[in-house]
């Protein structure tokens, strides 16, 4: 980009009023002599027209005056067409807060302008305000344009940075890319879940092969990630990492009362136990009842393997020691789904249902069954019991040398270094259950700090009624608290209480900014994320009773919707699979390669240096005797002693001296090693990678 005027009088310099330059003629036309302006062709030339004089062309100029005229260029450039009062205002409520402070900025040097311009004139106002601002003039005048014929009241508005609004080509140096983006979608949204660096690859090579313009990796990679999250979820990791996205459904315990439902499971401990008719020792299994308003362990049996003769004996002991429940929750496991258990219930996952099945112990004694989700651990309470039995009782004391770990590649180094005898396993787990079920600080809707035994004690004497909330009053004031969203959905959880609106899934990790009203938690959230910049609503993800079949059914539905809709999406942005991209690349295979002869003889290796990957000529060195051969590598290494390069005092000698040695690589003219591993090693500089990057954007000839 180059600035609109390019060439400059000493008298229009020093009025510009620009960074590093004099602000008389008689200091910039010394400037110029001292610094040799006139002596560069191409860059200076005699001022045609009445006074004559001379004039500079703009990359004569400091660094820092270059890059203000660019940046005064591009805010002219990014100006869009004026804006209405409304569509000013939505623009600057969704910026982030450091472009509002940009535009408070502007607001407070205009205001200053309206008040000394009176007394000194608006141009030596607009100097004056530049110059503390470390500004141009041109700047101070180009703020003025955006806020020309709008009411004072709205300059605020106008005066927000405009980049932002600006259109942005959606391909590289080449022209359009949608034909490359194409591809690079068809293989990077798959299930294989290549990395993106893989399938840009994939797609260039078919892009330059096509003849189609490449987009860089940069702007593909945002563009990518511009997709909705679930879309790219669903493309890269299937229905299941699809259904983390979206949070589970809340079941609240707080109506219900002692007894009221259980639920039970098996559970494999990490622990080697010697019975007594076995030869082998191995891992019990343990059947446990839990209540599923308090979380207490109500009853448990242990045995070689789940079967339905434990579950019925620990069901048993359950029933007479404290009576029977109204619900029971299980899994599909064939310990609960046999007929003497759960037989006459018509949503059994296993074995076939028949209209003449006996009615099980379940049925005959009024017990409402439920079946859990199979596969879905989050549906039976009793899994997170089982998760602190693994870390607790399988861990005990005093089953040391007899823990086996939670997995095959956790096995301790004492793995099988003893096993537990029948008896004393027995005590321990019930010692362990006994623990688990006083631990007080329990953190549960039903609990609040109180242990599983407390909880359910007073339950159930007291059979406690749940009350309805009385009306509550809203207040403007909102409270304000930064959470985390879930990593997996973006659900977030204040206060006991958990707000999801479906555009959270977008966020999800992030940290955000949460408003809310302290005197009605049910009223939702007012999302912002941390630069101030707002998301949006949540909605209070609503409890629902923890039987209710209709809220189960509803959320089943909606997450058909969301799978639905995601697909539809997920189609809409990759209009090509990996079968297509596939072909693609056959197509480009040739049934016959061309014969490349090699130009590289040796890779040279020098003692002082990195190996120099060069096509060196070799001397025919097989008539020659042992004492000509050891002078000619002993003047070898004295020649390249010789050329050890005298490193340059300044940064622009040391990167022009780089420079200079790189020209002769490309010309492949002679070039020691020293000198070659001087470059390397400069190479690898943060000075040689700035003065790169200035001569790409300003030329050689700005590096001074």
């Amino acid at each position: 980009m180059t600035p609109s005027r390019e060439w400059w009088t000493p008298d229009a310099l020093a009025e510009a009023g620009l960074p590093d330059l004099p602000t008389t003629k008689r200091r910039v036309n010394a400037l110029a002599e001292r610094e040799g302006w006139r002596v560069n062709p191409g860059k200076s030339r005699p001022r045609a027209g009445r006074g004559g004089g001379w004039e500079y062309h703009w990359t004569l100029l400091p660094v820092r005056a270059q890059k203000a005229l660019l940046t005064a260029e591009r805010e002219v450039a990014a100006q869009p067409v004026m804006l209405s009062r409304e569509d000013a205002w939505a623009y600057f409520d969704d910026l982030p807060e450091e472009a509002r402070t940009k535009a408070r900025a502007r607001l407070a040097a205009l205001q200053k302008f309206e008040t000394i311009s009176a007394a000194l004139g608006r141009d030596q106002a607009a100097r004056e305000i530049a110059q503390s601002l470390a500004v141009s003039p041109r700047t101070i005048w180009n703020w003025l344009g955006l806020v020309e014929g709008v009411d004072a009241a709205d300059w605020l508005a106008h005066l927000a940075p405009r980049h932002r609004m600006t259109a942005r080509p959606s391909g590289g140096a080449g022209g359009d890319a949608t034909g490359f983006f194409t591809l690079l979608k068809g293989d990077y949204l798959r299930l294989e879940a290549p990395s993106f660096s893989a399938s840009y690859d994939v797609a260039r090579r078919i892009a330059q092969a096509k003849g189609l313009a490449i987009m860089p990796e940069r702007t593909a990679r945002r563009r990518m990630d511009a997709i909705p999250r679930v879309v790219r979820v669903l493309a890269r990791e299937g229905e299941r990492g699809l259904a983390r996205c979206f949070p589970p459904q809340i079941r609240d315990r707080s109506g219900m009362v002692a007894l009221e439902g259980v639920n039970a499971d098996c559970h494999k401990i990490d622990v080697f136990v010697q019975w007594k008719d076995e030869a082998k020792p191995m891992r019990p299994q343990i059947v446990a009842f839990q209540d599923l308003y308090s979380g207490k362990i109500l009853s448990w049996k242990i045995d070689r393997d789940p079967n339905k003769v434990a579950v019925m004996s620990a069901f048993g002991e359950m029933i007479e020691t404290y009576g029977i429940p109204r619900h029971c929750l299980f899994d599909n496991g064939h310990e609960f789904t046999n007929y003497w258990f759960s037989g006459g219930s018509p949503t059994r996952f296993r074995f076939t249902v028949r209209d003449d099945e006996p009615l099980g112990v379940l049925a005959q004694l009024g017990i409402q069954i439920h079946w859990a989700k199979p596969a879905h651990g989050q549906a039976k309470p009793i899994e997170r019991a089982f998760r602190d039995f693994a870390g607790r009782i399988a861990k005990d004391p005093r089953f040391a040398g007899a823990y086996v770990g939670h997995k095959p590649d956790a096995k301790p180094e004492n793995y099988m270094s003893r096993a537990i005898g029948l008896e004393e396993f027995y005590e321990v787990v019930a010692d362990g259950i006994e623990a688990h079920n006083a631990r007080v600080g329990r953190q549960s809707s039903t609990c609040r700090g109180r242990s599983f035994d407390e909880t359910f004690t007073e339950s159930y004497a007291n059979a406690p009624v749940r009350k309805a909330t009385g009306e509550q009053r809203r207040l403007w004031l909102m409270g304000q608290e930064v959470k985390k969203a879930h990593s997996g959905h973006g659900r977030i959880t204040l206060h006991r209480a958990s707000y999801w609106s479906e555009w959270m899934t977008e966020y999800a990790g992030e940290r955000l900014v949460c408003r809310f009203d302290p005197e009605d938690l049910n009223a939702g959230l007012e999302v912002y994320a941390l630069d101030g910049r707002y998301l949006g609503f949540a909605g209070t993800q609503e409890q629902t009773e923890f039987f209710n079949l209709a809220a189960a059914q509803e959320q089943a539905a909606k997450e058909r919707r969301r799978k639905r809709l995601a697909k539809a999406a997920l189609e809409a942005e990759r209009p090509v699979d990996v079968t297509h991209v596939a072909a693609e690349l056959r197509k480009l295979a040739s049934p016959e390669l061309p014969v490349i002869e090699s130009k590289v003889v040796e890779l040279v290796q020098q003692s002082r240096g990195p190996l120099i990957n060069r096509a060196l000529p070799q001397p025919d060195m097989s008539g020659d005797d042992p004492e000509r051969e050891a002078a000619l590598v002993l003047k070898f290494r004295r020649d390249q002693a010789a050329d050890a390069p005298a490193v340059p005092d300044t940064e622009a000698a040391r990167w022009r001296r780089a420079k200079e040695i790189e020209a002769r690589l490309e010309s492949e003219a002679p070039v020691g090693s020293a000198e070659a591993q001087w470059l390397y090693g400069y190479q690898q500089t943060s000075e040689y990678r700035t003065h790169e990057r200035m001569a790409a954007r300003f030329g050689a000839d700005a590096i001074g």
